[in-house]
């Protein structure tokens, strides 16, 4: 397999250049539909049956496997086709290779990974090897969103799965992912009574200063040794600056290991909104967790054991490492299917115009997936 691929180094290159090359923001609906047709295409070509899930609004999600019948297979691979980046910017800055690096939206986040796993099954029928029987791989449209029309997709075909295997680029230093933070985000809004605050400032009840204690309050619930973080991202309030503001709200962002400690968190931000300390003003707090935790267990660990093995037979050192991003990962890790996030090239800078794809890790990480996909299909 690694002679194949070292042979075909180029035309993976031609492909990701294509992909990059498309626009396929989350909310671009055609765009990510062109990079699933183009998609769908190639694996049909590969004899594979593609199963098309239409979306009203979004990018259409695509279902692929070699028999058609999802109990056949016992691995799923989640890949994603949207990327971050607005209509219009592949035009601007097109994919383009300088030195040892490969540039372009979303070249390693993770149109990179999607060329990877083609390459990796070509890679496996060109040895004349059975394992792709074993694998289903879900291409999905709107992950950088949130997963809102594919969280059910992903955890449907999760059931019955022995691994899950997501292909989130690599981390700057190789590492595949074993554990990411869950996630939830919520809206917290202060009613207060405007009033001017130069005439009759005391008839005022400033929503502002209720929000500022509100905020000091959720910051404490941080507590960085236990991987739980809070950060208000955007705060909004008032009309004018001698008005005693009668609204304001803020965007919150949690994190967090565990589940155990997302329940924790609820029940305080129920305790922080559940009295004012400006007299007169009313709180509400819309929202809730939206990402499980990717939690380590047990079953991750063998799973692990089982890639490093085969990276260390590739001459491949790998590590594992937690990271605090969050991944459609979450939602398999959460339904006890051992997973492991990261499988694609390495890269970084991902969401930036910077964003890159380190070259030489492009055939090792493709070569890497095909001899994972092999020695879990034994199972």
């Amino acid at each position: 397999m690694k002679r194949y691929l070292e042979e075909h180094r180029d035309e993976m290159l031609q492909l990701l250049e294509k992909l990059v090359n498309i626009d396929s923001g989350s909310n671009d609906k055609d765009g990510v539909n062109q990079v699933g047709h183009l998609l769908r295409d190639i694996y049909q070509e590969l004899d594979f049956h593609v199963h098309k899930v239409e979306q009203a609004d979004l990018g259409n999600h695509f279902i692929v496997s070699k028999s058609g019948n999802p109990s056949d297979a016992t691995i799923l691979i989640l890949a994603h086709m949207d990327t971050v980046f607005e209509k219009g910017t592949a035009s601007t800055r097109p994919f383009k290779i300088e030195g040892n690096r490969a540039y372009g939206p979303g070249v390693i986040d993770m149109k990179a990974s999607i060329v990877s796993v083609i390459y990796a099954v070509k890679a496996l029928l060109h040895s004349q090897n059975d394992a792709c029987g074993k694998v289903e791989i879900l291409l999905t449209s709107d992950e950088e969103i949130g997963s809102p029309t594919s969280r059910e997709l992903i955890e449907k075909h999760a059931v019955g799965k022995k691994f899950a295997l997501v292909m989130e680029p690599a981390r700057k230093n190789g590492a595949i992912v074993s554990a990411r933070r869950g996630k939830g985000q919520y809206t917290l809004e202060v009613l207060g009574k405007a009033a001017h605050s130069g005439i009759e400032p005391e008839k005022g009840r400033s929503a502002i200063e209720e929000l500022a204690y509100k905020i000091i309050q959720l910051y404490e619930i941080t507590d960085e040794e236990e991987g739980i973080h809070v950060n208000v991202g955007l705060i909004e309030g008032g009309t004018s600056v001698n008005t005693v503001s009668d609204h304001a709200t803020a965007q919150i962002d949690v994190r967090f290991r565990t589940q155990e400690q997302a329940e924790e968190i609820k029940e305080q931000m129920a305790e922080i909104i559940a009295s004012t300390e400006v007299d007169g003003t009313k709180v509400k707090l819309e929202g809730d967790i939206n990402r499980p935790p990717m939690e380590k267990t047990e079953q991750t660990e063998k799973l692990l054991r089982i890639i490093k093995r085969v990276g260390d037979e590739l001459d491949l050192f790998i590590k594992d490492t937690e990271t605090g991003g969050g991944s459609d990962a979450s939602f398999t890790s959460a339904l006890g299917i051992p997973t492991v996030d990261g499988l694609g090239p390495v890269g970084g800078r991902a969401h930036r115009e910077s964003e890159y794809l380190e070259l030489d890790s492009f055939v090792p990480r493709t070569l890497l997936l095909a001899h994972v996909i092999n020695e879990l299909a034994k199972y």
